[in-house]
């Protein structure tokens, strides 16, 4: 069959005269035995059919029923092939009318009615033929095969695949009502049975899902789902006049009512899930009025069928789901309808259950539900459960509502919880009798009615208490479970009791006491087994005889099993148990005959509860089902916690009961039994509990033993699991070997399937939990024994399950297993060679052999030798014959070992061959071989992202017809391809793999291939612009700015009709956004040139394949813009995040065509338009506070600088000020409470940044005025227009500021109270802080936490502007009607005075900010955010920028100390640069402060005592007179601390310990970042103001530290640099020392005679340093060391620095670097010169210039016959020629003739005739200059002098006459210039004027 399926492929339409014989062989196989022939056959008549026209023409009836017949019997696999050829078939007959007609006019043409038909047929009658299936049913007793069923189910799905999407669009009324018509009543057939109703219903709705859900768009959906409602709408006029047709006494037996029901439940699901599918974008469909789809809903709530009533409550859960706004609504809504209708039983029910599934839909909905809700709702459980005994028609309902509300309100969590437990224990306590004595009597009275009541009531009860136990944890406190217990052990005799009440009320009483055994095992199964110990006997019995003797015939395995079967293990019991597409439909057939699954009517209870996988409807097994599982559970946790003694004779009993009972029965009991077991054994495992002694083991393990050899292979496979399991429990190896060696003797000898597979199984499974396998001798008889069971090919089943067995073992012998891997590669080979395809599982199995080979053989498959490249061979040689076969499973086996090939060696893998198969797989209809796909993708893009991508292209190229239509690679290649598959599929875990897959290609390839990437995003967000009319609302602002060419970019895409992506779904739309995010971060790692408009330009001139992210621009605003306008919320929140993106990095781009603009100014009608509608009212919270976020962001990133252009924004930001004023009275009953607190935090951060943006644009400019002054005035004009800006933009929040502080103050306050820790949860206030309620404290929590630090930083920049000193004149009065006082600092009322002094006031607000900061910055989490800490450390500084909070701090030290303290801890923890920084900082202004108090003092004290007792002052300052400092005490020792910290951090050479420690090596410099620099700079500034605030004696203490550290600096920072700068430290240095030196402390009389002791030790310290370096002395800086000497002769008393050995060694130095080489050095060191022989004091200068002065002026008198050859040298003879002016000027009369006859010689010397000036280099005219200049001046000074030198050496006269004439000359010439260029002189002018 495959082979001539090939042929077909290749001939084509050659083949015509054959295709009849073709036809007749594949036939007969399509109904043949064995599956595969099926499968096979099917496969060549699919590929028949494209050809054979008589196919789908006059054969079309035979075929359909041949197919039908295929299905009887068949497997996944046939059923799969065979619909698709079905539904193929009869699409082919549907679409091609015209083609045939004019060939054959005998054919008649078919319609879609006839279609339908035949496929309906198949549905109802099966695969009977037309004329015997009337006969049957005479008789009553055909029933459709399920499987012919399901396979129909399939071939539906497939007819509409193939026909697509717009074809369903169009004929969607028609298919609806024939698909909603299989389960009506017009068929009694099909739903004759509950169960085969269910299977009914289950098949309809997995059509219309696969069908609506799969194929449509989200605008087709929206038309789909008003059909659906429409179809609602008849059905429910149906029933309301079968309702009102008769009285109420006739009216239950209509038979009509029920003929609905079932139509209804698969509408109302689909409904539903379309809604909940379309999340927020479902809202235009709900707001349409026409359609009515909420009345529609709830008008069916009242429906007489209990399933209809629930699946509308479900349908109502998903609306809620979907759309958070409707929540609250809703339940409004059904609240009262269920009070206003208390009598009726339908309402009753319906309403409750409406309301419970709308509470089960609040934890999905981020933004909940007022906290009022909860009160309403317990108060009306409480109502309905009073007054249940009232009226006994509806006591029923009553009670089972009561319940059900209390139960759903339970998952609204604890904080709602709390307020109504008391209650909730009261009911609790008295639904049970109190003593044993009440519950006889109980037995005695009633009737069986009043006992139904009774266990439905009790059963909710217990249902309400499991819920709070399984929601609640945080409030089962020990008090809590105390109160619990008491009715328990009342319910447990109840549980006894059941049986006989059940004997003497007859059967009417059978469900409602399984219902209560089943909640009351699920109650004990949660509870801690300790509070119930009392029980255990008696539970444990009833739990025993639940197990042994079930009421159900059932055979429970498929779903008592497989939860206790490792996932692993089941993949070989067949496609059933995997996961597939079709597992919603397929189930049914899993379950066997009797039951069809579960459906919502058997547990009403489970609709609040979460649901399992996916969006399907929740799917309880009826109560006899579920009562088992239950008690298996419960058996699994109490037998561990039971004693030993008491484990022997419970498993005794079940092992007794097995033997007891016979034939199928036996297999259900023994089947119990193992799972209860196996589930003990879990719960023993998980608290490393032991079995206990000999005999418990001996009974286990007979237990297990029986069910391995069960005929049952899910319990063979369950069993050998539990057998693992023992082996753990027990963890003895002598036992474990025990067990492996039974299964050796029975492998040897048993020869039948079952044995043979369950303990080959066994083997495997053995060591599992036992960390693998130890012995080798053990290894090699598993080994031995599973190859032989391997071959044995009489039994595929046999070989299956040993190869699985095997790949088990590989796995687990890890290491050991070295030795085998050759002989099992080459068996694994061989066999996959000689088993035929036809069996699968075989194959399956070997996959996963192969798979675990190439695991254990790991990285070594790399290596190159012989051996290795043999191993690697098979390897690849397994995956290619599997890649081959036939079978979807195997195929995916092949790629996951080729991708683990790859992982260890990718250079031996095809990666194009590879490729290609994973692309041809892409649209499988095999879940798992997806999976695969995706999952090897995922893997090969991490490392070969772009050789991926090509492979894909290149393979579509080169074959056209292999790939399915759907994967449209060739026009937007495999990412597109990878997006379009994640639009339609709906596994979770696929899409998570794919999301990941393109994140790893988008990361690797986007910055290359920006505009493919950025096109596809962009096409898959441009969908949503054809959802919404948006663009045309833009263009119209767009023309108010004119930018004509940007109006373009909003319409010219919408008018492009087709797109690749046809309406992605918003989660699609979602993650495109999120991928233009991470594109943008992507390229910001690559370049600065995405970022700069006129670099991007240049660059892609050069090369036009260059692509940079600043030219699409527009695109990523169009996008974000797109995004941001669209209905869905979540994209709304995405498209803002983008444009907040956009905005934060494009802000600082310059237009290079309009200098001064910045290029996104362009947008700002888009920006302003995507706000707008986020600020509408109604609006989500999360939306508008992510737009305020924007808002600010777009503020205050300085795009625009016209205001009337910011208006706009900033009129939003106003708006949602307004409605925060309205405060807490006026938030909408729409959301939870702390909603409003997000979206009113967020617009208070939202003004706080944009305040602080333009303070600091403020102070920015007022710097930069006063620059400019110092600069000129020219530049007064452009300032002026930036200055508007700013001031404008503070002017601009100045009108709100009085709001805004209050706002903020009471913001922090709140913030303030909700750090407190919880021992002080008790002094909160009880109505809650301004804007968060006491109810939702701890959902305000975190939108608190993330707004604080802006707020906190905002508000100190306002005290600080208004100095501290303006206190509203109201604000004094504060009463509690105003809620927003920042005053009301938590005191009572009664003892608060009323009114505050502004002092106190301030003082508040100056502990709260301090507070908060400091609470914060003592233990910031290690996930603050940077953000945070900066903030808060900014508000400290602007704290103390004004004088009263310094006049604080400095005057209460302890509080200085404590914030030093904790700035140190964070200096230690935080690396930041700009976090030390900014905490340095604020230490300067700490130390400002002391600083400034000290002063005061001084001040204070000597004004009062007068200066006569001068003697008895007291000293201020720290270290009083004594000169010690506290630790931990002391502001001085806190600060020297934190300073030392940075400066070692910074520097590790100045620690002396280390130092002294060879680590260190001493005299190689470090040169520090940048960064570094500026931090120690900075910690000298504080450095150098110590002293300060310290007392004389202080000082002397702290001198030495201070003193060592600043020199320590110098000397290690001080390295030449190329250009002759100072390095920043240096400078630093330098300066702190000079602030030192002449701090007054040197002088004052108490401290004078220390500091000039240390003083010259530092001297001597610095002229040493000289002395160290011997070789090194090129690295060091001669000229800072001079300066640091000078410094020291400049600054300090003379007597320091004139003791006569030192000022030898200081003129040393001095000498020693004027003989210097370097010209700079010598320049700079007649410069320091220059200054000191102009000390005042001349006891100083002196020696000085008595001993260098000769040396400078032979130097010049040098420089006669060496001209300076460039400016360096130029400048070093102008400093030596300034040096010795300033020395004429200061010298004594009778030495300065003789000095002015040193110097004029030598300025005459450099000057030069006419001649010579004209040929003369630059420097030598420059000379000439400033000689003449120099002359010009000496001259007409010293006169005498002059003319008597002038007359002593004519040549000298001469010399200089020429000199002045030539330069009369030239200025001359300059002049006649100048006439010639009038427009010159201006300029020139105000050039000279400058200098």
């Amino acid at each position: 069959m495959l082979s001539l399926q090939n042929i077909l492929n290749g001939l084509g339409a050659a083949a015509i005269p054959c295709h009849r014989d073709i036809y007749k062989a594949a036939r007969s196989c399509l109904t043949d035995r064995s599956m595969a022939v099926r499968c096979a056959a099917a496969k060549c008549l699919l590929e028949l059919q494209n050809e054979a026209v008589f196919m789908w023409s006059t054969d079309l009836d035979s075929v359909v029923t041949l197919c039908f017949k295929s299905f009887e019997g068949s497997n996944y696999d046939v059923r799969l092939a065979v619909s698709k050829l079905l539904g193929t078939v009869l699409a082919r007959a549907l679409t091609s009318k015209q083609a045939t007609a004019s060939t054959r006019h005998n054919f008649r043409r078919i319609s879609l009615e006839e279609v339908m038909e035949l496929l309906g047929t198949g549905f109802l009658r099966g695969s009977c033929g037309f004329l015997r299936a009337s006969g049957d049913m005479l008789k009553g007793t055909s029933s459709v095969s399920r499987d012919v069923r399901v396979g129909v189910t399939q071939a539906y799905v497939v007819f509409v695949s193939t026909l697509g999407a717009q074809w369903l669009e169009r004929n969607f009324s028609a298919f609806l009502s024939h698909i909603l018509d299989l389960v009506s009543q017009s068929h009694p057939k099909a739903i004759q049975s509950q169960m085969d109703a269910i299977g009914c219903r289950r098949c309809v709705s997995f059509i219309l899902r696969a069908t609506v859900g799969g194929l449509l768009g989200e605008k087709a959906q929206i038309a789909a789902a008003k059909e659906i409602c429409q179809a609602i709408w008849k059905l429910k006029k149906v029933v309301d006049a079968a309702m009102s047709d008769s009285n109420v006494e006739t009216r239950i037996s209509t038979t009509d009512i029920t003929v609905s029901q079932h139509v209804l439940v698969c509408a109302l699901q689909e409904l539903g899930s379309l809604i909940y599918g379309l999340g927020t974008t479902a809202a235009p469909l709900l707001q349409d009025s026409s359609t009515g789809v909420l009345e529609a809903v709830i008008s069916v709530i009242l429906h007489p069928s209990i399933s209809v009533r629930l699946t509308a409550a479900w349908c109502l859960r998903c609306i809620a789901v979907a759309l958070p706004s409707y929540v609250s609504l809703l339940l409004d809504r059904c609240i009262e309808r269920l009070t206003v209708l208390k009598s009726s039983p339908e309402a009753v029910t319906g309403y409750s259950f409406a309301i419970a599934a709308l509470l089960g839909a609040v934890k999905h909905s981020p933004l909940g539900i007022p906290h009022g809700k909860g009160k309403v709702i317990m108060t009306v459980a409480e109502d309905l459960l009073c007054s249940a005994s009232q009226n006994s028609r509806i006591s029923l309902q009553r009670t089972q509502a009561g319940w059900l509300l209390i139960a759903a309100l339970m998952t609204l969590g604890p904080a709602v919880v709390q307020h109504h437990l008391p209650r909730v224990l009261l009911l609790w306590k008295c639904i049970f009798p109190s003593s044993p004595k009440d519950l006889e009597t109980e037995k005695t009275r009633g009737d069986s009615f009043t006992w139904q009541v009774t266990l439905e009531g009790r059963a909710g009860a217990l249902c309400a208490i499991k819920s709070f136990v399984s929601h609640c944890a945080g409030l089962l406190t020990d008090e809590v479970v105390q109160r619990l217990l008491p009715p328990l052990p009342s319910a447990v005799d109840l549980l006894t009791q059941l049986s006989s009440i059940y004997k003497s009320y007859g059967n009417s009483l059978k469900t409602s006491s399984t219902v209560y055994r089943h909640k009351l095992y699920e109650l004990l199964s949660v509870l801690p087994p300790k509070t119930y110990e009392g029980s255990f006997c008696a539970v444990l019995k009833e739990l025993v005889a639940d197990l042994t003797v079930p009421d159900s015939q059932i055979d429970a395995s498929t779903f008592l099993l497989p939860p206790l079967c490792h996932e692993n293990d089941l993949l070989l019991l067949g496609p059933l148990l995997q996961e597939t597409d079709h597992r919603f439909i397929e189930e049914q057939l899993l379950l066997g005959n009797s039951i069809a699954g579960g459906s919502l009517e058997y547990d009403p209870y489970s609709i609040y509860e979460k649901v399992a996988k996916g969006d399907s409807v929740p799917k309880p097994l009826p109560p006899v089902l579920s009562v088992i599982s239950a008690a298996t559970r419960l058996f699994g946790v109490m037998f561990s916690h039971v004693a030993e003694s008491h484990r022997l004779q419970v498993l005794e009993q079940l092992l007794n009961s097995i033997k007891q009972t016979k034939g199928s029965r036996q297999q259900i009991v023994q089947l119990n039994v193992v799972s209860a077991f196996s589930t003990s054994l879990k719960h023993l495992a998980n608290c490393k509990g032991s079995l206990g002694p000999e005999e418990v083991r001996r009974s286990a393990l007979a237990l297990v033993m029986g069910a391995l050899e069960s005929n049952n292979p899910l319990l063979r496979c369950a069993a050998a699991e539990c057998l693992a399991r023992l082996a753990q429990v027990v963890s003895d190896s002598a036992f474990t070997a025990g067990l492996a060696q039974v299964s050796f003797d029975k492998l040897k000898s048993a020869r039948d399937v079952v044995s043979r597979t369950g303990h080959s199984l066994a083997l495997g499974c053995l060591y599992r939990y036992l960390g693998g396998i130890g012995s080798t001798q053990h290894l090699n008889a598993c080994v031995g024994i599973l190859y032989t069971l391997s071959q044995d090919s009489t039994s595929p089943d046999v070989q299956a399950w040993a190869l699985h067995s095997l790949s088990l073992i590989v796995d687990l012998a890890g290491p050991l297993y070295h030795v085998h891997v050759e002989p099992t590669l080459s068996l694994v080979l061989m066999l996959l060679l000689t088993v035929p395809p036809a069996y699968a599982e075989v194959h399956q199995s070997l996959g996963r052999c192969l798979n675990a080979l190439i695991t254990t053989l790991g990285p070594e498959l790399q290596g190159s030798s012989t051996t290795v490249s043999a191993l690697r061979t098979s390897c690849l040689l397994g995956c290619a014959v599997m890649q081959d076969n036939p079978d979807c499973l195997v195929q995916a086996q092949a790629i996951s070992c080729l991708q683990q090939l790859h992982m260890f060696a990718p250079r031996h893998v095809n990666l194009s061959s590879l490729v290609s198969c994973l692309c041809v797989n892409l649209c499988s209809s095999y879940l798992l071989l997806r999976r695969a796909v995706v999952a090897c993708l995922r893997q090969l893009v991490q490392r070969e992202a772009a050789e991926v991508s090509e492979y894909a292209v290149a393979l579509v190229k080169e074959n056209r017809e292999d790939f399915a239509p759907e994967v449209n690679i060739r026009e937007i290649g495999l990412e597109g391809a990878l997006l379009g598959l994640l639009d339609k599929e709906l596994d979770q875990r696929l899409c998570q793999d794919i999301k990941e897959t393109l994140t790893h290609m988008l990361t690797s390839m986007a910055v290359e291939k920006l505009s493919f990437w950025l096109k596809l995003c962009k096409d898959v967000l441009a969908a949503s612009a054809d959802f919404n009319t948006v663009a045309s609302v833009n263009t119209t602002q767009e023309e108010e700015t004119a930018k004509a060419d940007d109006a373009s970019v909003l319409t010219s895409d919408s008018d492009e009709r087709f797109h690749p992506f046809s309406n992605p779904r918003w989660s699609t739309r979602v993650f495109a956004a999120e991928c233009v995010c991470k594109i943008i971060s992507q390229c910001e790692n690559a370049g600065s040139a995405h970022f700069d408009i006129t670099l991007a330009q240049e660059r892609k001139q050069r090369d036009s394949r260059d692509d940079f992210l600043v030219l699409h621009l527009a695109d990523l605003i169009r996008m974000a813009f797109m995004a941001a306008t669209d209905h869905s919320d979540q994209l709304r929140l995405s498209g803002l995040q983008t444009l907040l993106i956009v905005v934060r990095k494009f802000a600082a781009v310059a237009e290079p065509e309009f200098p001064g603009h910045v290029i996104l100014e362009q947008y700002q009608a888009n920006v302003g338009a995507a706000l707008r509608p986020a600020f509408a009212p109604e609006t989500p919270p999360d939306v508008t506070a992510k737009a305020c976020q924007v808002c600010s962001a777009w503020i205050a990133s300085g795009v625009v600088s016209d205001l009337n252009d910011l208006r706009r924004v900033h009129q939003l930001l106003v708006s949602s000020l307004v409605k925060v004023q309205a405060g807490k009275e006026a938030q909408s009953q729409q959301y939870n409470e702390s909603t409003s607190t997000m979206e009113i935090l967020a617009v208070l951060k939202a003004w706080a940044e944009v305040y602080i943006v333009a303070v600091e644009k403020q102070k920015n400019q007022s710097d930069a005025h006063n620059h400019s002054l110092k600069i000129a005035n020219s530049a007064e004009e452009s300032y002026r227009d930036v200055a508007s800006s700013a001031s404008g933009l503070l002017d601009l929040v100045q009108t709100d500021l009085g709001t805004l502080s209050k706002l903020w103050l009471a913001a922090l306050q709140d913030f303030a109270l909700l750090t407190l820790p919880s021992e002080y949860a008790s002094q909160l206030p009880a109505e809650g802080g301004t804007f968060y309620t006491a109810e939702t404290i701890e959902n305000a929590r975190p939108h608190y936490y993330n707004s604080w630090a802006l707020i906190l930083h905002a508000t100190a920049l306002w005290l600080t502007s208004t100095g501290f000193i303006v206190v509203d004149p109201d604000e004094g009065v504060t009463n509690l009607s105003r809620p927003v006082t920042p005053t009301t600092m938590c005191q009572d009322s009664s003892t608060r005075p009323l009114v505050k002094s502004p002092e106190d006031v301030n003082t508040d607000r100056f502990h709260l900010i301090l507070g908060i900061s400091v609470e914060f910055l003592c233990s910031p989490r290690s996930d603050a955010a940077m953000e945070n800490i900066i903030a808060c450390l900014h508000a400290l500084q602007a704290l103390f920028d004004v004088p009263w909070p310094r006049s604080k701090i400095g005057g209460d030290q302890e509080l200085g100390v404590e914030l030093l303290n904790v700035l140190h801890r964070l200096i230690l923890t935080r690396e930041s640069p700009d976090i030390q920084l900014a905490a340095l900082e604020v230490v300067r202004l700490i130390l400002f402060a002391a600083q400034e108090h000290v002063r005061e003092k001084r001040r204070s004290a000597e004004v009062d005592d007068g200066a006569a007792e001068k003697e008895t002052l007291p000293e201020f300052g720290e270290g009083k007179d004594t000169g010690g400092l506290v630790p931990g005490k002391s502001l001085v020792f806190a600060t020297l601390e934190l300073c030392v910290c940075i400066l070692v951090r910074q520097l590790p050479q100045l620690n002396p310990k280390l130092t002294c420690s060879p680590a260190v090596q001493s005299g190689k410099h470090l040169l520090l970042s940048e960064d570094g620099s500026r931090l120690v700079a900075a910690a000298l500034v504080i450095l150098s103001d110590v002293p300060a605030i310290c007392s004389p004696e202080g000082s002397v203490s702290v001198l030495p530290t201070i003193l060592y550290l600043i020199i320590g600096v110098l000397k290690e920072t001080a390295v030449k640099l190329q250009d002759g700068q100072l390095p920043l430290t240096v400078a630093a240095s330098l300066q702190a020392l000079k602030g030192l030196l002449s701090s007054p402390m040197a002088r004052a009389e108490k401290s004078r005679t220390a500091w000039t002791d240390l003083l010259r030790s530092a001297l001597v310290t610095v002229l040493d340093c000289w002395d160290q370096v011997d070789g090194l002395l090129q690295e060091l800086d001669e000229v800072s060391l001079l300066t640091a000497v000078t410094v020291f002769v400049m600054s300090t008393s003379p007597e320091v620095t004139t003791i006569e050995c030192l000022q030898k060694r200081c003129i040393e130095k001095f000498k020693i670097t004027l003989d210097s080489k370097d010209p700079l050095v010598q320049c700079k060191c007649y410069q320091l010169l220059h200054s000191i022989f102009q000390h005042p004091n001349k006891t100083v200068s002196y020696p000085y210039i008595h001993s260098l002065a000769p040396s400078i002026v032979g130097k010049l008198q040098e420089t006669e016959k060496a001209k300076p050859e460039n400016a360096a040298e130029l400048q070093v003879i102008q400093e030596g020629i300034k040096v010795v002016t300033a020395l004429t000027a200061t010298a004594e009369e009778e030495h300065r003739a003789h000095l002015v006859a040193c110097l004029l010689p030598i300025l005459i010397s450099f000057l030069l005739d006419e001649n010579a000036l004209v040929s003369a280099t630059n420097s030598a005219k420059n000379l000439h200059e400033f000689a003449l200049q120099n002359l010009m001046q000496i001259g007409p000074q010293y006169s005498s002098v002059f003319k008597k030198l002038m007359a002593s050496s004519p040549t000298l006269k001469a010399r200089l006459e020429s000199a002045v004439k030539g330069n009369q000359e030239s200025i001359k010439v300059k002049t006649a210039k100048h006439a010639k260029n009038p427009g010159k002189t201006s300029s020139i002018q105000l050039k000279t004027n400058f200098l």
